[in-house]
This record gives structure tokens, C-alpha cells and sequence, in this order.
């Protein structure tokens, strides 16, 4: 057994270099690579074995994780196609963006101050959708547009989404104690 550590990782699961991937897919790879690789596989072969199924299996593990959660699946996949999606250094963002942050953040701010759980667990849920109708037009910029510059922002905002629903929780569970 051996495995290519140059290939990227929808090629070392079988999978096409896309958003939308089949997930059930993913994985039945991933079980079949683990279970070849393991590191227990290789404890009586020699330590530059050893340190060669070690590599594996770590490829194979990072590789899951990058691919079974959307926004990291999408923000390696713009990096396969050359896109930085900036997310730590692209402060630049649309009107729109800025406009809904704006939105969300002091209907949040709002419940929070007043105490109001049941309307912070109603901005969790609209979030959530929201989220859902986001992800699904990120899925349309990589794979049907290949609109990777859009995609970019698309994963900035779907980011900005995910830290906002962890304050709703936190301020839910603030709330609670």
C-alpha cells in the first residue's frame, strides 16, 4: 500500500474536484484508506515504515476533515483553483455583505440586551436557513460557474454566518445559567 502525498485530497478519496461531492462516497474512501493505512498495519515493519504509514494515515485524516464540512471543503477547493479567499486579510466586501452583517448583528445585539432567548433561537433558526440558501449558491459559483472570485466572498460571508450563530449560542446559554 502506498499513497501519492502529492495528490490533493479529492483525488485520494476518488472523488471529482467539486463543491457538491457524494458524501456516503467520501466516506466508504475514507474507511477503505484508514483501514489500509493504519498505523497498527505497519508495527512490525521497519521505523521508516512505521514513519510512512504515519504520513498516510495523517493524509488521509486531514483529508476527511477538509472535505466532510463545506466551508473548509470550499475554501481548499479555491485554493486547488489558485483563489485566496482572504479570509483573515480580505476586509473588502460588497455593500450587500456589509448591509446584512449590519442587519444580523443588531437584531442579535437587540435580544441579547433585552434577554429576549425566544427571538435570539428565532435568529438562530432564520440564520440557519439562510445559511442553507448561502451554501447552495456557493455550490452554484464552484461548480456550475466556476465563479471562483464570487465563491470567495460567498465563503467570507458563509464564515461571518457561522462565528454569528456561535454568539446566538453563547447568548442563548448566557441566558440559561
Amino acid at each position: 500500500m502506498s499513497i501519492d502525498l502529492q495528490q490533493d485530497y479529492f483525488g485520494l478519496f476518488g472523488l471529482p474536484r467539486r463543491f457538491r461531492i457524494d458524501e456516503a462516497a467520501l466516506e466508504l474512501a475514507y474507511h477503505d484508506l484508514q483501514g489500509r493505512v493504519h498505523p497498527d498495519r505497519f508495527a512490525h515493519l521497519p521505523d521508516s515504515d512505521k514513519r510512512l504509514s504515519m504520513q498516510w494515515a495523517t493524509q488521509v485524516n486531514e483529508g476527511f476533515r477538509t472535505l466532510r464540512k463545506p466551508l473548509p471543503r470550499a475554501t481548499y477547493l479555491l485554493e486547488l483553483m489558485g483563489v485566496d479567499a482572504g479570509l483573515h486579510t480580505n476586509t473588502a466586501m460588497s455593500p450587500a455583505f456589509l448591509m446584512e452583517q449590519m442587519e444580523w448583528r443588531e437584531a442579535v445585539e437587540e435580544a441579547r440586551t433585552a434577554g429576549e432567548a425566544e427571538e435570539l433561537a428565532q435568529l438562530h433558526t432564520r440564520l440557519r436557513q439562510h445559511s442553507r440558501e448561502v451554501f447552495d449558491e456557493l455550490a452554484r459559483q464552484c461548480d456550475d460557474e466556476q465563479d471562483y472570485a464570487g465563491a470567495a466572498e460567498t465563503v467570507r460571508r458563509l464564515m461571518f454566518m457561522e462565528k454569528l450563530q456561535h454568539e446566538i449560542d453563547d447568548a442563548l446559554e448566557a441566558l440559561e445559567s
